[in-house]
């Protein structure tokens, strides 16, 4: 029972230790800049933002690497959000490029990836209409249809009401 125990306690422990471990991980994703689209076409707009730069931080951003030159980020209403847009140019290759941003008070450096395609990205269709669900019998409207769909019904429920009346009775059915 001891030994049962000590294992538990130790699985316990290593998990504890693995989730603390996770920690700084997940803080330091704080200090990177994030680019919206992250795919883009040539001549497409880009929007960057960040929360490294702090509560009233701006920013001064490098999108040279793509051709389109300096932007600047400024504080937004998101609490701890610096944001900026670029164009990239319609010049632009293909390729993944850097895309750096750099905070007024502390000159702390975070980057970003931008890719450029020659295609733009698809985007999502949704369904519009109503459900083609069928409206009378199931090969169309056809009212002479329906009415002997109908009359089929009505046979087989007085077929079985007959039925289950005579074994009722003792009839020998």
């Amino acid at each position: 029972m001891r030994r049962t125990a000590r294992l538990l306690s130790g699985a316990v422990l290593a998990v504890a230790a693995a989730g603390l471990g996770s920690v700084p991980a997940y803080a330091a994703d704080a200090g990177r800049l994030e680019v919206f689209p992250s795919s883009v076409v040539p001549g497409g707009q880009v929007s960057v933002n960040t929360t490294a730069c702090g509560d009233t931080g701006t920013a001064a951003g490098d999108a040279s690497a793509v051709g389109a030159g300096s932007f600047t980020l400024a504080p937004s209403t998101h609490k701890d959000n610096a944001i900026g847009q670029f164009k990239v140019p319609p010049s632009a290759q293909p390729g993944t490029y850097e895309i750096v941003a750099t905070c007024a008070e502390d000159g702390k450096r975070v980057t970003g990836d931008l890719v450029v395609t020659l295609t733009a990205p698809r985007e999502q269709v949704y369904p519009r209409g109503s459900v083609k669900t069928g409206v009378g019998g199931a090969l169309g409207p056809d009212p002479v249809q329906t009415a002997a769909g109908i009359a089929a019904l009505a046979v087989a429920a007085a077929g079985g009401t007959w039925l289950l009346h005579r074994r009722a009775r003792g009839d020998g059915i």
